[in-house]
């Protein structure tokens, strides 16, 4: 194909961000150096075996995983995160299998664990041998983000990641906890991205949607929330009702803010478009997709 990377391909193919930010709630976050990811989003060159097998067991479990790193971070020392539990460790190489343990089978972590985690920690993508996209668009936004956040002294604590699914919306950006999931976050964006978050509003240019809502739902979400909100108040939404096929779904969603609420309609369908999902797939070329759009958005009388 003519395009080196997928995210380029999905963005001229107007590849809808709306329902595509599934994300499991319960995140274990460690340390480890960048350069010595491998394209598992959790394994790394240098871990022992028997690491291996801890950390597939407990993704097996349910609980996703995930390498992160930034310079400053000493290769030996990991930063551990048990997220929405918002609960920080710090804990030495030699000692890591030693806490997983102890974490699993419900013994203190008191040796290793530091204050509770204030801050919501915002990862970006920079997965570069998992897709090159990750390596071109995330690394740039990342350091970006890190650097507002420092010179605006933003509330957030910023970290690269390893896979975080999507990689043809990079860069690629999450928000624990709550999951909140980003997509196409240039540079030029990392400070009203940021600006936003820190006021408790959702950043829509690159917003995805809520974890827990289905792909049809995300959509019809980002839909209100472009048709309500305002420069300085976002709406509270509440879905009320949902039917339909699926290919096509009605939704009631319920808004309100300091002036009143109000009653959406909304009608999603599904369309067919030409994607590839990750770089790997720009040989084979892209294939058919079914996204959400919105066919129709009714303010219901009150």
């Amino acid at each position: 194909m003519s395009h080196l990377f997928c995210a380029d391909l999905s963005r001229e193919q107007e590849d809808p961000l709306g329902g595509s930010a599934a994300h499991a709630e319960r995140n274990l976050l460690i340390s480890w150096p960048r350069a010595k990811w491998t394209r598992n989003l959790r394994h790394a060159s240098g871990m022992p075996d028997s690491l291996v097998r801890m950390l597939d067991a407990i993704a097996a479990d349910g609980r996703r995983i995930n390498l992160i790193h930034r310079r400053e971070q000493a290769g030996d020392v990991h930063r551990v995160f048990l997220m929405p539990e918002r609960r920080g460790f710090v804990v030495p190489r030699e000692a890591l299998e030693a806490f997983l343990t102890a974490w699993r089978s419900g013994a203190t972590l008191a040796a290793w664990e530091e204050a509770p985690v204030e801050r919501d920690l915002l990862l970006c993508c920079t997965h570069g041998k998992k897709d090159k996209c990750c390596a071109k668009y995330g690394y740039q936004t990342y350091k970006r983000l890190a650097e507002e956040v420092s010179t605006h002294e933003l509330p957030f604590d910023v970290w690269e990641s390893s896979h975080l699914g999507g990689c043809r919306f990079a860069a690629s950006l999450i928000l624990l906890s709550p999951v909140r999931k980003y997509g196409r976050i240039t540079p030029q964006q990392a400070l009203p991205f940021l600006q936003a978050e820190a006021r408790g509003r959702r950043f829509l240019p690159g917003y995805r949607g809520d974890s827990h809502l289905t792909p049809a739902q995300q959509c019809a979400q980002l839909a209100a929330l472009g048709h309500l909100s305002v420069p300085r108040h976002a709406p509270r939404l509440t879905l009320l009702e949902d039917s339909g096929s699926e290919y096509r779904r009605h939704q009631r969603w319920q808004w309100e803010n300091q002036d009143g609420y109000g009653f959406l309609s909304i009608t999603c369908e599904t369309t067919t478009i030409r994607r590839v999902d990750t770089c790997a797939d720009l040989d084979e070329g892209p294939t058919d997709s079914r996204v959400w759009r919105i066919s129709e958005l009714v303010e219901e009388d009150v």
